[in-house]
């Protein structure tokens, strides 16, 4: 009996040893390193934003600069997103030899291009404003967005450029399978397919020029090759160097009627 009892005292022992040494040997579980937000930093963006949604700021003293256009000049406004502003930024390559201004802010959709069209582009006295845009608005940078949506702001502004003698180009939006910041948007190019044919129709119906960038960009999936946007979205000089010789042959369709 005390043998039995021995061993039964000895397995119990070397079994709550062994479970023991098993707990022991299991590491602990250690929590993801929560990212550091630098929230005085997004406090300030936000607050900059609320201040000045269509960031009228930008190009107030560039405008209040810019004198009137001289006697016979038939000026002309690019006005668009980052794709515009990118593309004004460098003089070298943006329309050497031409007076063309350039008026694009980067990430901004068509509702804050429309409120910031009187002071950005009737104010300046073009005779024709080539409009890039739409992207950003499938991209939802400023919010959720229907192709009515974007086509009403188009519409708007063609209605203003109209009353004050402006000639519009309205721009097809360049091509994109996939917007680097944004990669939980779906399929946007056959969202930009579809509005691009919104926006050929609008141009039709109100009698402006069309710019079509879209076809003679586009890959066989509705992109950008890299070497036309090393992004997927963002032109490169080549890029540029096709869109070029087009926008240049749409101002004069333009200026001729």
């Amino acid at each position: 009996m005390k043998v039995l009892v021995r061993a039964i005292l000895v397995g119990f022992v070397a079994t709550t040893s062994v479970a023991g040494w098993a707990q022991s040997a299991t590491p602990t579980p250690v929590a993801p390193a929560v990212p550091q937000v630098d929230t005085a930093k997004q406090i300030a963006t936000m607050k900059a934003q609320l201040n000045d949604w269509a960031q009228l700021g930008r190009y107030r003293a560039d405008n209040a600069a810019l004198p009137a256009p001289a006697a016979g000049e038939k000026r002309v406004v690019f006005y668009g997103d980052s794709i515009t502003d990118s593309w004004a930024r460098n003089p070298d390559g943006f329309f050497p030899g031409k007076n063309y201004v350039g008026r694009g802010i980067s990430g901004q959709t068509t509702p804050q291009m429309l409120v910031r069209f009187q002071q950005d582009v009737v104010h300046l006295k073009p005779a024709v404003v080539v409009i890039l845009a739409g992207t950003n608005d499938i991209a939802v940078n400023t919010g959720p967005s229907t192709p009515e949506m974007v086509e009403d702001n188009f519409e708007s502004m063609a209605a203003i450029a109209k009353a004050n003698g402006i000639r519009m180009v309205i721009s097809s939006i360049l091509p994109a399978v996939r917007y680097p910041w944004r990669p939980e948007v779906q399929q946007p190019a056959e969202q930009i397919r579809a509005l691009n044919t919104r926006l050929k129709a609008l141009a039709a119906r109100e009698g402006l020029v069309y710019l079509d960038y879209y076809t003679p960009m586009a890959n066989a999936q509705g992109g950008l090759d890299p070497e036309l946007a090393s992004d997927g979205v963002h032109p490169t000089a080549k890029g540029y160097a096709v869109m070029a010789p087009l926008a240049e042959k749409a101002i004069a369709e333009a200026l001729a009627r």
